[in-house]
């Protein structure tokens, strides 16, 4: 026991002395209580089979999926007009959100659901992650306790009352308590607890696509020689394919895009053939858009009866043209040693060997109007392609530097598509198994990350790379942890000695001791761990002092959903850590006085919503 309580001390000190990752932190941790002999081997690596553990991983995948198909820069832009660009605004509204969320969903599925969300928001709205991710988690903390099924904990404590002979709480009878906390934890961040938060840049700022197509219409003049035109009934491209007609040789025009009126369910009444190639077929009332000189599109009308639609002349409209959750733009630079120099490509036509499209080129920072280009050294090209085509530009074409990351900017598209509704789907799938309980969380998780993968929505190829492996390797070495304050008899050691000085005094003086130490093994044993522990112990006290369990059950799973003080506390802390680019004092910093406010509104209000 004496060796165990060296074993906390040292890990909560180096978490905090912060010089090594908080994972290195935590492995260690697990491998010293092995060396020393207090948990055997399988107790040791428990945590790497921990449904939990897997669950986490399976939701950043969810999660990506959201960002990946429109749904993250959606949700952010609509949080930022909610907010009218107030940082403050938009503080309360994600941690309003994601702790009403939190009643209905898992905290760890609301987290997942609103994390990248929230990302994209601060971004917008001018500020950093670093300033909402925490609010968002304990948002969705504090938001667990608004039903039964909020988080686990409630659970526990109602199958406890249960199970011996006393009557189990309500659906909705948590929110009597869960309400004022979540109003005490806006207060609190509305008016302190903001200026508590750290300011640290994170990795991954998305690119603005707005931004970038108004460089792309200044320097590359895109917007000129773009047009649509409309197949007629009368016209000789009826019925015919692109390869039939030589467009490009005979009339220097290139179809860059084709809009088809075939019923979609997800694209309105249009279908699209991003990339149309020479075995396209062109049906009546097809619209192409082509690259071209004003003098041969005008022409090309003229010869086969074509009508001209008005293109999309400002950025918006040009971004809705030429951009989507498939399709995007990039701008490259030609060095010296690319074997693309000396080249002749038109604009508008495809890089030998790929499929991108050249849609511009700037010289010494001049846009090129000719059709056709001899690519020299130091070129600036504007090329459109899918997403991943244009990643992988660089291994297809060497000597090459692309501006940016095109994998980022992705992200920053805010229209939906067919794999939009596939990822969401894939989200309110996994909402509903959760619900109706039909499979435990983590084969919920895993089945519905799965189809995110396999649907495209996150390429297979990129989903490992986008989980927070910090964050799940640190959850999986704390673990065991908790099973060590257990087996040890260290746990129920401190709550017997509890319940013998202060239920002495006053039933509510043994209440705040009990949020006290539920809280304190909270923050290194998982909140469902802690109330199981700590469930029974309440019980027995509740029966000895001859007074209701109720509100010690009640104040049990309080306390150990408001977790706040260390990343490791609950699941939900440790998945923003990352994205935050958090510390391991910044949590405790930002969670302390939260957590007084909590411990204050609980004693004053339990012993009146549920007297003794």
């Amino acid at each position: 026991m004496y060796i165990l309580l060296i074993i906390l001390v040292i890990t909560l000190g180096m978490f905090i002395w912060d010089k090594y990752p908080p994972d290195v932190v935590a492995l260690m941790s697990m491998l010293a209580l092995f060396l020393t002999g207090i948990l055997n081997l399988p107790e040791t690596l428990s945590g790497f089979s921990n449904p939990t553990v897997i669950m986490i991983a399976a939701l950043f995948i969810i999660g990506e999926g959201l960002s990946r198909t429109g749904w993250t820069a959606l949700a952010g832009k609509k949080f930022v007009a909610m907010a009218k660009k107030s940082t403050n605004r938009l503080l309360i509204l994600i941690t309003l959100g994601s702790g009403v969320l939190s009643g209905f969903v898992s905290n760890t599925g609301a987290v997942a659901a609103l994390m990248p969300m929230t990302a994209s928001a601060a971004w917008n709205a001018g500020t950093i992650p670093s300033k909402l991710l925490i609010p968002m988690a304990y948002g969705s903390n504090t938001g667990g306790l608004l039903t039964l099924t909020g988080t686990p904990p409630n659970i526990i404590v109602s199958n406890a009352l249960a199970q011996n002979g006393f009557e189990g709480f309500s659906f909705f009878e948590f929110s009597l308590i869960g309400v004022p906390l979540l109003i005490v934890t806006l207060l609190y961040f509305r008016f302190f607890g903001h200026k508590l938060l750290p300011e640290r840049e994170s990795a991954g700022r998305p690119a603005n696509i707005d931004s970038e197509m108004h460089k792309w219409i200044e320097h590359f003049s895109i917007g000129d020689n773009l047009y649509r035109l409309r197949i007629r009934s009368m016209s000789q491209l009826l019925n015919t394919r692109i390869k039939d007609w030589n467009l490009e040789d005979k009339y220097n025009i290139s179809i860059v895009r084709l809009r088809r009126r075939h019923p979609n369910p997800f694209k309105g009444i249009h279908s699209y053939v991003e990339f149309p190639v020479q075995e396209t077929k062109l049906l009546y009332h097809d619209i192409i858009t082509v690259k071209g000189s004003a003098e041969a599109v005008d022409k090309l009308i003229l010869l086969f009866n074509l009508d001209i639609i008005p293109s999309p002349p400002d950025e918006k409209g040009l971004k809705e043209e030429l951009i989507n959750q498939d399709v995007g733009m990039a701008e490259m630079l030609v060095t010296p040693g690319s074997r693309l120099v000396g080249e002749n490509i038109g604009i508008g036509r495809y890089l030998q060997k790929s499929d991108i499209q050249l849609l511009g080129a700037n010289r010494g920072s001049k846009a090129l109007k000719d059709s056709n280009i001899r690519i020299q050294a130091g070129d600036a090209l504007l090329v459109r392609g899918s997403w991943e085509n244009i990643e992988s530009l660089k291994a297809m074409h060497e000597n090459l530097v692309i501006v940016g990351s095109p994998e980022n900017m992705s992200k920053d598209v805010d229209v939906l598509g067919l794999k939009s509704y596939i990822a969401m789907g894939a989200l309110l799938a996994m909402i509903l198994l959760l619900v109706l309980d039909v499979f435990p969380g983590a084969v919920a998780a895993l089945v519905c990350a799965g189809v995110v993968m396999l649907t495209g929505c996150v390429p297979i190829t990129k989903a490992y790379s986008n989980i927070s492996w910090t964050s799940v390797v640190m959850i999986a070495a704390m673990i065991p942890m908790g099973a060590a304050l257990e087996k040890t008899g260290l746990a129920q050691i401190t709550a017997g000695a509890l319940v013998d000085s202060l239920g002495q005094i006053h039933p509510t003086a043994l209440l705040a001791g009990f949020f006290l130490v539920t809280s304190v093994f909270s923050q290194a044993i998982s909140n469902s761990a802690t109330a199981i522990l700590m469930a029974p112990i309440a019980l027995i006290a509740s029966t000895t002092l001859d007074v209701s369990p109720a509100p010690f059950l009640i104040t049990v799973a309080i306390s150990a959903s408001t977790a706040c003080l260390t990343p490791v506390a609950t699941p939900t802390n440790a998945m923003v850590m990352s994205a935050g680019n958090y510390k391991f004092a910044d949590y405790f910093k930002v969670g302390a006085p939260l957590l007084l406010l909590m411990f204050a509104t609980t004693i004053l209000l339990v012993p009146v919503i549920w007297p003794y």
